[in-house]
C-alpha cells in the first residue's frame, strides 16, 4: 500500500529556513518521479519541485529557484525540501507526490512565514 507522510513544516521569520521530509512505504522512492506542491490560503495548487526518477534530474519553480532543494534518500526512501532565505509568499501547506502508476499525494504540512 502506497503510504506518504510529510513533516518538518513549522512557523518561521522571513530569511529563515525549514526541511521538510516526505516518509515514502509501498514504493521505492529512487525509482519514481517525485514532486513537491503547495497550496496557499485562497489558491490553487502550485508546483514547486521535481526530482527525476532514474536520472534524479531536478526542475524547480522560478519562484523557489535557487532558495529550495529537493532531494531523497533512498536508504530512508525518503523525499526532502530544504527551504532556505524563506518569504511570506512560501507561507503555504506544502504537499509531496508520488508519480507512480497512479499520482499519490502525502497528507500536507503546513509552512508559515512572517515576523
Amino acid at each position: 500500500q502506497v503510504q506518504l507522510v510529510a513533516s518538518g513544516g513549522g512557523s518561521v521569520q522571513p530569511g529563515g529556513s525549514l526541511r521538510l521530509s516526505c516518509l515514502a512505504s509501498g514504493f521505492s522512492v529512487g525509482r519514481y518521479t517525485m514532486s513537491w506542491v503547495r497550496q496557499a490560503p485562497g489558491k490553487v495548487r502550485e508546483w514547486v519541485a521535481t526530482i527525476g526518477d532514474l536520472t534524479g534530474i531536478r526542475d524547480y519553480a522560478p519562484s523557489v529557484k535557487g532558495r529550495f532543494t529537493i532531494s531523497r534518500d533512498s536508504y530512508r526512501n525518503s523525499l526532502y525540501l530544504q527551504m532556505n532565505s524563506l518569504k511570506s509568499e512560501d507561507t503555504a501547506v506544502y504537499f509531496c507526490k508520488a508519480h507512480l502508476w497512479s499520482d499519490y499525494w502525502g497528507q500536507g504540512t503546513q509552512v508559515t512565514v512572517a515576523s
